[in-house]
């Protein structure tokens, strides 16, 4: 099923722990992203924005409120249907890229889709294309632990890149990047929302917010603004 909206927040608050230690990582947060839409989150450290992520895809479940991707409601389904949506629509780089150590490059790009059913030929030709696209095809059958910091932030990027995502979460995906590289991948990233993906970008760096077509600002939990990006 899908919306005039690949997700949609609506009154979402997350708190941590109970009583007098609970922390409010949100606070009746609402927001949309169309598709065709890149989305720039930004704010100090411990603002949320990483929370915001989590519960955006299906990760982490709000405390209140309500969230929809391609029109499901994903407080509505089971622990297996949204583990499938998450396979199928939603793509992740997170800041800890989350590889697995004991499988290739090309391996940790394939999961998502092999566990989707994909055979593993059609699987493993899906990812040596998309790590071409972020510049690390010569990487496919080498280990995490053998290749640079920055080759594997591209790894974990093709990995959110592979199939048919139509929301992709990115949470400060060119932190280990040089600048022209980090420029490269934003530039896919903005080519794969105008085919029609929305984008949900956290970052800290302004050269790179202005990629997006609005930038949301998180201060404790809450938004604090949200203004179109402006282009140098």
């Amino acid at each position: 099923m899908t919306t005039d909206r690949v997700v949609r927040l609506t009154g979402v608050a997350r708190i941590h722990g109970k009583g007098a230690g609970a922390v409010h990582a949100l606070r009746d947060v609402s927001l949309e992203v169309a598709p065709g839409e890149l989305v720039a989150v930004m704010g100090p450290s411990g603002s949320g924005k990483s929370t915001l992520l989590n519960v955006a895809g299906g990760l982490d479940r709000p405390t209140a409120g309500d969230v929809t991707v391609e029109g499901a409601d994903l407080g509505a389904l089971s622990a297996r249907e949204l583990a499938r949506l998450r396979r199928r629509h939603v793509g992740y780089v997170f800041q800890d890229l989350n590889l697995i150590p004991s499988l290739t490059a090309a391996e940790n790009v394939m999961l998502p889709r092999e566990l989707d059913g994909v055979r593993a030929r059609q699987a493993r030709q899906e990812a040596v294309e998309v790590l071409g696209e972020v510049g690390v095809a010569e990487v496919s059958d080498r280990f995490p632990d053998e290749i640079s910091g920055g080759q594997r932030q591209r790894v974990a990027i093709a990995r959110a890149l592979v199939g048919e995502r139509r929301l992709l979460l990115a949470d400060e995906p060119t932190g280990a990047l040089d600048s022209a590289t980090g420029e490269d991948i934003l530039a896919l990233l903005r080519a794969r929302c105008d085919a029609g993906a929305a984008v949900l970008l956290v970052t800290h760096e302004p050269r790179l917010a202005a990629w997006a077509d609005r930038v949301v600002f998180l201060r404790d939990g809450v938004i604090a603004d949200s203004t179109a990006a402006v282009t140098a």
